[in-house]
């Protein structure tokens, strides 16, 4: 129970790596602010099964796109607990194509959410943790953010984005024991890569020195470490949780 009385927030949190995250964050003890965008049911199920599992938790409808719909999340959040210790920013979206068929819309939207959302949320964020000299932020990048990846210039520009917004705040926010740090999961088993063809996901396993994918569990234990004072001398970091993938 690393996390007892921490008020987390998890920014698409009702599946996939957000929900694994969510789920351990209030395994760990921490009251958790599920925020989701389309599912309203996925995310009472998280919810619940926080609940049934003996932890606290409570949904919050939001675009992070949407600047003035995270400022009012958020507030509220922090009105009804009185603080927010950990602010994990999962949220993220794809619209793959290749560079000469990609249009401009797709790598807007992609920006706006991967992107810029992480700094609609952070800068409420850090605004509570300043005057609580305390807190935690987890910004989820990916793989592509540091290798690149064919057909994602969008995508792997917004994460390779979140790392260097990830290392600016560290800076900015180290003098108030303010701790910012990115994970950055490699191929993970998700809805997403559900959908790979069998051709496609053999060939990723073959880019994998561990020689398959990654849970999404595996990427929540790396979240949880970084949100507990077990990482309390740790801040501007990339943790890269993909099998050796990126080496």
């Amino acid at each position: 129970m690393r996390l007892e009385g921490k008020t987390a927030l998890v920014t698409g949190a009702s599946r996939g790596i957000g929900r694994a995250i969510a789920l351990a964050l209030a395994k760990e003890g921490a009251f958790v602010a599920v925020n989701y965008n389309g599912s309203e049911e996925a995310a009472r199920q998280v919810t619940e099964e926080i609940r049934s599992a003996g932890g606290s938790a409570l949904a919050y409808q939001c675009s992070v796109a949407d600047a003035a719909a995270v400022k009012d999340m958020m507030e509220q959040v922090i009105q009804e607990r009185k603080r927010l210790d950990i602010l994990v920013n999962n949220a993220g979206i794809t619209r793959d194509n290749l560079i000469l068929k990609m249009k401009e819309e797709e790598f807007d939207a992609v920006l706006d959410t991967n992107l810029k959302g992480v700094f609609h949320t952070s800068k409420i964020a850090a605004k509570q943790m300043l005057k609580q000299k305390s807190g935690s932020i987890v910004n989820i990048s990916s793989i592509s953010g540091i290798l690149g990846n064919a057909g994602q210039a969008n995508y792997a520009a917004s994460k390779a984005g979140v790392i260097g917004l990830t290392k600016s705040l560290a800076r900015e926010l180290a003098s108030r024991e303010i701790r910012v740090n990115a994970v950055a999961p490699g191929f993970i088993e998700t809805d997403m890569t559900g959908k790979l063809p069998e051709s496609a996901a053999e060939a990723g396993k073959g880019q994998i020195p561990f020689g398959r994918f990654g849970k999404a569990q595996e990427v929540a234990k790396a979240v949880c470490f970084l949100a507990s004072d077990d990482a309390s001398y740790i801040t501007g970091q990339v943790l890269c949780v993909d099998g050796g993938m990126g080496m």
